[in-house]
């Protein structure tokens, strides 16, 4: 999916969350979050293929999502995904969108992420 299909995606499936621009001088990053306790569950932006580590010219359209660090590693193995662009990377993954990860895989990693996030959501 694209970014345009993304944040479509997250306005449509998720109740009770709120869109921002936190950053003046990044006025693309755009960060979801709940509505109830502010937490973030998924960061989208731009960023150059080189900063994302990747030996490409030009830029792209990321999402950054929260994920269960035991899920971590078998996920960096598939196409488009990365240890997290300047967050957390014990917790955090990067999607390089259009990238070749599979509608289907991006929209539950979302998912988990909106899930991790939530006011219910307790810790192991």
């Amino acid at each position: 999916m694209n970014r345009i299909q993304t944040e479509a995606f997250i306005h449509e499936n998720f109740a009770g969350i709120a869109q921002d621009y936190p950053w003046a001088d990044t006025p693309d990053c755009a960060v979801f979050r709940h509505s109830d306790n502010r937490k973030w569950f998924a960061l989208i932006s731009k960023a150059s293929y080189h900063t994302l580590g990747l030996e490409k010219e030009g830029t792209v359209d990321f999402i950054n999502l929260k994920c269960d660090p035991d899920l971590l590693e078998e996920i960096f193995h598939e196409p488009g995904i990365l240890p997290a662009y300047h967050m957390n990377k014990r917790h955090w993954l990067t999607i390089v969108l259009d990238s070749g990860c599979l509608d289907e895989r991006l929209k539950s990693l979302i998912d988990l992420s909106y899930r991790l996030t939530a006011r219910h959501h307790r810790a192991k």
